[in-house]
């Protein structure tokens, strides 16, 4: 957080407007942290909320209108040969193409929301050839959605965001354990009869 402080004193509304720019061009930001933060300093004055609200947007919109038009001019190949250059594994191609499957252009909209997801639905809208107009609304009106509520979210918390960066910080590791404790009970449900058969089969 001190790093982030550090550069909106320095860079002020450029830190979303570039961050989120490059982050949707799959380079590492911490957009979320970000956000957050950003709307803690806006809650002390620092910052103005709405400036904030465009210049994130802006630089998301534009993020993820390059994604669009880099899948569309060059195809999955390119993706998938030079991709992991900026961190867009096969891995995130796989997991991106089976989301889509699921919820089709709906995911879109609630990817932003998906670490490792959002970061390749504008390319994969492109590849697919997905209409710019139809994939705009969905895209531009999610982007909206995403940064007003990871900043209005900061904004609301006020003082308290250091205290919860810093409970997030102190408790890290339990935090880690309880969400792959309920990751392997959401599995263990959701294959449960797979996995008896699978048992009882070596038990035989």
């Amino acid at each position: 957080m001190e790093w982030i402080h550090e550069l909106f004193q320095q860079y002020g509304y450029y830190v979303v407007l570039v961050g989120l720019l490059l982050e949707y061009i799959a380079l590492p930001f911490p957009g979320e942290p970000t956000l957050a933060y950003a709307g803690y300093l806006a809650h002390t004055g620092e910052l103005h909320l709405p400036l904030l609200i465009f210049f994130s947007f802006l630089g998301t919109s534009v993020g993820m209108t390059i994604q669009y038009f880099l899948g569309n001019k060059l195809g999955m190949p390119f993706i998938q040969k030079y991709g992991k250059y900026v961190f867009l594994t096969q891995r995130k191609i796989d997991l991106t193409r089976k989301w889509f499957d699921k919820y089709g252009y709906s995911l879109i909209f609630i990817a932003f929301f998906i670490p490792g997801v959002r970061h390749f639905t504008g390319y994969f809208a492109g590849i697919i050839n997905l209409p710019f107009r139809r994939f705009a609304v969905t895209v531009y009106s999610g982007a909206l959605f995403w940064v007003t509520f990871f900043l209005v979210g900061g904004y609301w918390l006020g003082g308290n965001i250091d205290a919860i960066f810093g409970l997030l910080e102190d408790h890290i590791g339990k935090i880690i354990i309880g969400i792959v404790v309920i990751v392997a009970v959401c599995v263990a449900v959701r294959f449960r009869k797979e996995i008896k058969r699978v048992f009882a089969h070596t038990v035989n």
